[in-house]
């Protein structure tokens, strides 16, 4: 990794790239790369993201100034998809990128096995968040994991020793853990696996829970911004420093890397901080989960919260706010009251720190005042980045037009007539050359005698030199055309059935044990009997597991981390829904891992059928998973907790949500959200599986989920 001149240079900051504007902004301000999508098979499909040309003009622009490109190709590829999927991988690998992020290992591997010279790195969206899933991913070519949120400190350490990590540190937080979030899927029809979340946790809601029955923002997260605990991260090891914002505009990018540029550089960086709260601030940030349950929601603020300024007091029956920020008239406000918005305000007037207020909202003594847009104080963007470059032209009567930097010499094909009148001056050769849209700072020095070329003929010589000089930091990648592996699958009926419970019941064929808390795990008698793990499992799950392993024939794994926890203990591995699994590539690259593989649960019928194989399930009824918590949407009220394993969260329109509470290792309990209807059990070639995990607290409503309508 390139040098900055700071006490961390070594550690890459990589930052988000929605649309060109960003990518510039985010590489000018200091970013050591960037990350992208295209626009297919991005996990933003909502961003502008890049075509062809762009992503060829940002890889030449970041190259040349030593950074780095990332091209997302993160979303969950369906069987029928896997052809385009394929090329537009080799699109990206050939318009210059850097590395590739998936979110499908089986997909990774075979990329690999055709271009081996391809880098890889796995999406956030794979849910990595301890050893075992990095050993997994070491193993199939990848090399770089881009962690859950959720993965603990400790964790992060061990996981960088194997591999080669990347951290989240600013932005958004999704509220449930990476890759396992299906509200958006079966309440609103729009798959966030698939890129087209329609973020239905930004919605309100309300709990059968003292102290929580009114509506408010209940699984909205306060964004993350980890500042300079940073320190902890790169003492762990980690690689790379990650903010999100794809969906965020370029002065927020700009922002953001400039704040941790600072910390890196070892500075406070009090006045990016204050620039980066003023361009989008959500809840007023939280550490996120890595240094456990701190502030992580924003129940009474929906989006920018912006800057305190002050409070509104009255003088002479007006509302005003005294303030020593910097704003203007016509700058919006927001009004706080009690902590939750009551509505917004402009900037009326500003004169010697008092703002008078303008507002349709009855304002109060005492109510807080926050700057979220500024009419005319914009934003900056840092100034435009630039390559220090040494321009030598010559232009000589009887020889050919010559351009020369950084040791690369270009030559015209043509030699040059001695001009008969008007000849070109050097004033006028080197103010075309000056024209480029590289980031150069030239020092144009020019040679001529005197000689006769046509502007046209000047302006492609230019283009020409510049086009060339470029391919110096990004030279054109050709790959040989390779046809995927036709995956072995043979197509065969399922017959067996598997419940998710707590309790064996008789009827099983495979049960899958479901505790309330790790710490008291119930071992079932008779019949085959795996142990059900959730999508976060660390060090410390483990240890509290570990005696009981082997009294089970196997796990079901909400993850991929499954297949090296199973091999250690040598025990049958069940590869559950939140595996993902939603194509040929990935079902029989598990169906080889695994004794039985779950089917993702947001494939239609017709699309599960064409995977059926031996070992493959489909969740053919009962309850409907649809958000894996690992924080207390309670706040860690622990003191006044009632302790119920089963709580219904309703929305807006009346919907009910069962919530179910479980405990592993962590002193913060996980819980899990179920759909607001019961999955009615439906025909299927593969095998049966079916979720028993709120029995108490099932709605009335029932579903056909996806199977007869497929995702975007």
């Amino acid at each position: 990794m390139r040098s900055n001149g700071t006490q961390c240079s070594m550690v890459e900051l990589l930052a988000p790239a929605g649309d060109e504007k960003s990518a510039y902004a985010a590489l000018d301000a200091g970013a050591d790369a960037v990350y992208l999508g295209l626009r297919s098979f991005s996990a933003r499909a909502f961003s502008e993201n890049f075509d062809e040309g762009a992503l060829s003009r940002v890889t030449q622009y970041a190259h040349m100034l030593g950074a780095r490109v990332y091209v997302a190709l993160n979303t969950l590829v369906k069987d029928s998809e896997t052809q385009a999927f394929f090329a537009a991988v080799r699109a990206a690998w050939e318009g210059g990128a850097d590395a590739v992020l998936l979110q499908d290992l089986f997909l990774g591997r075979e990329i690999k096995r055709l271009y081996p010279e391809i880098v890889l790195h796995l999406s956030t969206q794979a849910g990595c968040c301890n050893v075992y899933g990095a050993r997994v991913a070491k193993e199939y070519g990848f090399s770089r994991v881009v962690l859950a949120r959720e993965t603990p400190l400790s964790d992060i350490a061990a996981i960088s020793s194997v591999i080669e990590t990347e951290v989240f540190v600013q932005g958004a937080l999704c509220t449930c853990f990476s890759g396992q979030c299906y509200l958006s899927s079966f309440a609103g029809g729009n798959s966030g696996n698939r890129g087209r979340c329609k973020q239905p946790c930004r919605k309100r809601y309300r709990f059968d829970r003292k102290g929580y029955e009114e509506l408010a923002y209940a699984l909205s997260t306060a964004d993350l911004m980890v500042a300079d605990r940073i320190q902890e991260l790169l003492a762990a090891g980690v690689a790379s420093l990650k903010i999100e914002g794809r969906m965020r505009r370029e002065e927020y990018v700009s922002a953001a890397v400039e704040y941790y540029r600072a910390l890196l550089a070892g500075e406070r960086g009090e006045a990016e901080r204050e620039r980066l709260v003023r361009a989008y601030n959500r809840g007023d940030y939280t550490e996120g989960l890595s240094f456990g349950q701190r502030r992580f929601l924003s129940r009474n603020v929906q989006g920018h919260i912006g800057e305190q300024i002050g409070r509104v007091t009255f003088r002479h029956g007006m509302p005003v706010c005294l303030t020593k920020a910097q704003i203007s008239k016509g700058d919006g406000l927001k009004i706080l009251r009690a902590g939750r918005e009551v509505g917004g305000a402009l900037v009326k007037e500003y004169v010697g720190g008092v703002v008078l207020l303008s507002s349709s909202e009855t304002l109060a003594e005492g109510d807080e005042v926050r700057l979220t847009s500024a009419a005319r104080n914009a934003l900056p963007l840092h100034a435009p980045k630039r390559l220090k470059t040494a321009l030598s032209l010559t232009f000589l009567a009887g020889e050919p037009p010559r351009a020369a930097a950084d040791g690369f010499v270009f030559t015209g094909e043509e030699p040059l007539p001695a001009a008969r009148n008007a000849p070109l001056s050097a004033e006028e050769i080197g103010t075309c050359f000056a024209k480029t849209e590289l980031p150069l700072a030239l020092d144009i020095t020019v040679r001529t005698d005197g000689v006769f070329l046509p502007k046209s003929a000047l302006n492609a010589f230019r283009r020409a030199f510049y086009t060339a000089y470029a391919g110096i930091f990004s030279p054109v990648r050709s790959l040989c055309e390779a046809s995927p592996a036709e995956p072995f699958l043979p197509t065969v009926r399922g017959s067996r059935r598997a419940r998710i419970g707590e309790r064996r019941e008789a009827g099983d064929d495979i049960f899958i044990c479901k505790p309330r808390d790790y710490a008291h795990i119930e071992i079932p008698q008779g019949g085959e009997n795996y142990l059900w793990l959730p999508p976060l499992w660390t060090q410390a799950d483990e240890a509290l597991v570990a005696p009981v392993l082997g009294k089970f024939d196997g796990i079901y794994a909400e993850g991929s981390y499954g297949i090296a926890l199973a091999e250690k203990y040598g025990v049958k591995f069940f590869a559950g829904t939140g595996c993902n699994l939603t194509n040929r590539f990935a079902a029989a690259g598990m169906r080889e891992k695994s004794a039985y593989f779950a089917l993702s649960k947001e494939l239609t019928r017709a699309e599960a059928d064409t995977l059926a194989a031996d070992g493959a399930f489909s969740l053919a009824g009962g309850d409907l998973k649809v958000m894996d918590l690992c924080y207390c949407p309670f706040e860690r009220t622990c003191a006044a907790c009632d302790k119920k394993t089963l709580y219904r969260m309703t929305d807006e329109n009346g919907r009910v949500f069962p919530i179910r509470r479980y405990r592993t290792a962590d002193t913060v309990c996980r819980f899990e959200v179920y759909n607001c209807a019961f999955l009615k059990e439906g025909e299927t070639h593969c095998s049966r599986l079916y979720d028993d995990s709120t029995p108490a607290a099932r709605p009335a409503a029932e579903t056909r989920g996806h199977y007869e309508r497929s995702l975007l």
